[in-house]
């Protein structure tokens, strides 16, 4: 069978579509469900597609270059094709991509996240920030001996069943027994076990949440928390939420898994030390791979000794074939070593400008609007009222069709956010850069809201 070449989507004058991405889309809707192969990157007609990155910019293609604050899901801190990890890469490729055995490239990345944070003593690389916090649940469940999940309504920890429970829950389905967060599966046939066994709190009432922990507890192997969940918001949780997680652990033995998969770039060190968490387990994926496939568990020596094969078949297993391959660590090493204390506090204040920027001019006209986030991190919200938590936040289906339209027109202005309208800044960006951002959401905004 002869495969279709790229030239046969190529648009015309004078039929649809109109541009080489809506043809690429057409032609990979043949042999793709959905045209592409992440849902993440969908947002409708079709989402650009892309041809190169050179720093904070992408160029897609029809030709237009855009200013890139999705960042590949904010995995890309410091932009697209960084030189140091295009030198390390060049340096290790022509030595083979994967093997059967150990490197030393897997030993330097482990020793570079452990000097970033003493919590992180031990670490085990895996391929992705799903597979991180699968095997972190796993090893919970096998230190305790108790089955059960407890997570946050509408938090988003990766594709594992138990950790989608209340991804998606909306007004018609989050009110469980008693006004506590129901357990609402995500995917289709999700087993009821599953279900079952994953139990929700609330974000911002630290009571309930106690509540809940206190009457579950016997069977609550781990809490599992993103102390900035996009979909929560993108807000810290409050200090009162903290501190009921931290006397559940101290009077009943419930772990915390800290989820940093996309927050670790918040400081040198990651999240938790940020917000006063001692996590038994750390999740992490995105930036530790400087642009290439990775995620990791971490932790206390005497946590991750649950991963040790030494002695025979270990209370976990831990695998995969192409975890720790050169390439990622070589890449993410070049990566973290770029990212030192400067790198991390420089970028920390742009994100402080910029939604300082955006939130002032949101004032200042009248708008019911704001920006949430923390350190490069930020989100757009289309109401004035406080962002505490997923319902807080969740937007009805006016503020959806105008957050889409907000997205497209920010497209159009040749910035490109996550389809929610959050995003990331890299290491590339500077004034100019928040400049161009701040200007253009805030006239986004303003059109939609305001018709001006």
């Amino acid at each position: 069978m002869d495969h279709p070449a790229a030239t046969n989507a190529e648009p015309t004058d004078n039929q649809p579509p109109f541009s080489r991405s809506a043809a690429e889309f057409e032609r990979a809707k043949r042999v793709i469900p959905g045209g592409s192969m992440r849902q993440a990157t969908w947002f409708a007609p079709h989402p650009p597609y892309a041809v190169r990155g050179e720093g904070c910019w992408v160029e897609d293609l029809d030709g237009r270059r855009i200013l890139d604050c999705a960042n590949n899901f904010f995995s890309l801190v410091h932009g697209h094709a960084f030189p140091p990890v295009v030198e390390a890469l060049r340096k290790v490729v022509g030595d083979g991509t994967a093997f059967g055995m150990p490197t030393r490239h897997e030993t330097a990345l482990a020793e570079a996240i452990r000097s970033r944070s003493p919590r992180c003593e031990q670490i085990r690389f895996c391929n992705s920030g799903t597979e991180a916090v699968m095997f972190a649940v796993k090893a919970a469940r096998a230190l305790t001996g108790r089955p059960a999940i407890a997570k946050f309504e509408g938090a988003y920890h990766g594709s594992y069943d138990s950790l989608e429970v209340s991804l998606g829950s909306d007004p018609s389905n989050w009110d469980g027994s008693g006004g506590d967060p129901a357990a609402v599966p995500y995917d289709r046939g999700t087993p009821a076990g599953v279900v079952a066994d994953t139990v929700v709190l609330p974000y911002a009432d630290a009571d309930r949440c106690t509540a809940i922990l206190e009457r579950e507890a016997p069977r609550i192997a781990a809490v599992v928390l993103d102390p900035l969940a996009s979909k929560i918001g993108m807000v810290p949780p409050p200090a009162a939420t903290i501190e009921a997680i931290r006397n559940a652990g101290t009077r009943h033995g419930i772990l915390l898994i800290c989820d940093e998969v996309i927050t670790f770039r918040l400081s040198h060190a990651g999240a938790h030390p940020l917000f006063g968490l001692e996590p038994d387990l750390i999740a992490l994926g995105k930036i530790i791979g400087g642009g290439l496939p990775v995620g990791a568990v971490a932790g206390p020596a005497a946590r991750m000794a649950i991963f040790d094969h030494t002695r025979g078949q270990p209370p976990v297993a831990f695998g995969g074939t192409f975890s720790a391959n050169p390439l990622t660590m070589a890449a993410g090493l070049a990566a973290l070593d770029a990212f030192d204390l400067p790198a991390v506090d420089r970028l920390n204040r742009l994100g402080d400008t910029l939604r300082s920027r955006v939130n002032a001019a949101f004032t200042e006209a009248g708008v019911a609007a704001q920006m949430t986030g923390f350190g490069s991190l930020f989100r757009l919200h289309l109401t004035a009222a406080p962002i505490r938590d997923y319902r807080s936040c969740y937007p009805d289906a006016a503020a959806k069709k105008a957050l889409a339209a907000i997205h497209l027109t920010m497209l159009d202005a040749g910035v490109l956010l996550t389809p929610n309208c959050s995003g990331a800044l890299s290491t590339p960006m500077a004034a100019a850069e928040i400049s161009l951002i701040a200007h253009a959401l805030v006239e986004a905004t303003l059109a939609e809201r305001t018709g001006r």
